[in-house]
């Protein structure tokens, strides 16, 4: 699906997909109740997390992106990327973790 809203508008979660939500009290009583997390692993001193964000984060008029993921910890600590859909951010995430597993497993040989 793909469609057009303004930088800063609201969503919520139903089965991965985001949904439109124009009334913020709404919004703010699913974020306070929601689970967001899409994944969360832990690869050596990194803590690598995988949420839905609730708000679009694109700067333009294009796809809203609504997920991120963050690397909190080690020597990528910070390092981060966003996405429009759950699939991606699933897959984003499983990326992350590999090239930390792989850094991980090429420091310890």
């Amino acid at each position: 699906m793909s469609y057009t809203v303004p930088f800063g508008h609201y969503f919520t979660l139903r089965d991965h997909c985001p949904v439109d939500c124009d009334d913020l009290a709404e919004w703010g009583r699913w974020m306070q109740a929601a689970d967001r997390r899409v994944a969360r692993t832990q690869v050596g001193d990194a803590d690598v997390s995988t949420v839905f964000l609730g708000i679009n984060h694109a700067f333009d008029n294009g796809e809203p992106i609504l997920f991120e993921t963050m690397i909190f910890g080690g020597e990528r600590d910070g390092d981060g990327q966003r996405y429009h859909t759950w699939e991606q951010a699933e897959a984003g995430h499983a990326k992350f973790v590999a090239e930390l597993t792989a850094a991980a497993t090429k420091m310890t040989t």
